[in-house]
């Protein structure tokens, strides 16, 4: 009986392990398809030769991308973008999680429903512009960018679950030693929900990188366009090859067959760098945010 558990448990790892290396093939295949493409010769780009390795390995697609002093600018506002967008979602997703998760709390139920309602229904895309540039009057500022999606009501759904899931010993030990509210939010809830927030942070730091549709309908000034703009304008052709080279380089025609692949793969690098760091906290938090309560 014992054995033949043991070879069931050996078949379900084997079964589950080929599974996973097909998963991880058909996710790591596109990132490595333009990566070989933006490092390939354009002769053999446009004649389809290009699979996993480059072909004709240049990095003249690279130097050009690099000179291009749009380029930078796009890229220094996308971190300036994320990095202070994060830091509001975070604390307003923290300051609406955390009194919703005290189960006193007058009117939670109502504020609850409030906040699932703006799951499923919304004002609509006119309504927000309108909203967005004429009574805030945001259009072309940096707050067009950080402000209309500073909040996930999911976020913050999943943050109070994971509050919830917190001792109310502690908090009430540190109420009896005199201290209010805040330093008990500041100095004992918000040390031991780092995984949750690191979880959190990469939710909206991605998405805040990744975000074009925003800047493109309140944006005009070049100088603030984020670096997925810039990429949208490529792939979409609204901005030509020409103007990316600045019309410096010999042939710049030729360039246009990988110049999206090697604006896509620099404009990743940043997040795909960064998720090591705290991939510890991921999964740990989505799971305790997601269960607990």
């Amino acid at each position: 009986m014992k054995s033949r558990l043991q070879n069931k448990i050996s078949v379900f790892n084997i079964i589950n392990t080929l599974i996973m290396i097909f998963v991880v093939i058909i996710t790591l295949y596109p990132f490595l398809y333009l990566t070989s493409i933006s490092m390939s010769s354009e002769k053999f780009v446009y004649s389809g030769d290009v699979t996993f390795y480059p072909r004709g390995f240049t990095l003249r697609t690279y130097k050009v991308l690099l000179k291009d002093t749009s380029f930078w600018i796009s890229y220094k506002n996308t971190i300036m973008y994320t990095v202070l967008g994060t830091i509001i979602s975070l604390t307003l997703t923290v300051l609406l999680a955390y009194p919703l998760s005290k189960r006193d709390l007058k009117g939670r139920g109502v504020f609850l429903g409030i906040i699932l309602f703006t799951m499923f229904f919304s004002g609509g895309l006119i309504p927000t512009y309108l909203l967005v540039t004429r009574m805030l009057r945001m259009r072309n500022t940096i707050w067009a960018v950080v402000i209309p999606g500073a909040l996930s009501t999911f976020n913050v759904l999943i943050t109070r679950t994971f509050f919830e899931g917190l001792p109310d010993e502690l908090e009430e030990a540190a109420a009896i030693d005199g201290m209010n509210t805040y330093g008990i939010l500041l100095k004992i809830v918000l040390p031991l929900s780092k995984p949750i927030l690191a979880t959190m942070g990469l939710f909206y730091a991605v998405g805040m990188w990744n975000n074009w549709f925003g800047p493109f309908i309140y944006l005009d000034t070049k100088s603030l366009f984020p670096v997925s703009l810039y990429l949208r304008n490529i792939i979409a052709g609204a901005q030509s090859t020409r103007e990316v080279t600045g019309g410096d380089v010999e042939g710049f025609g030729d360039i246009e067959a990988t110049i999206k692949s090697a604006s896509m793969i620099v404009s990743a690098l940043p997040i795909i760098m960064v998720y090591p760091f705290i991939q510890k906290y991921f999964v740990k938090g989505v799971m305790i945010g997601s269960l607990k309560g």
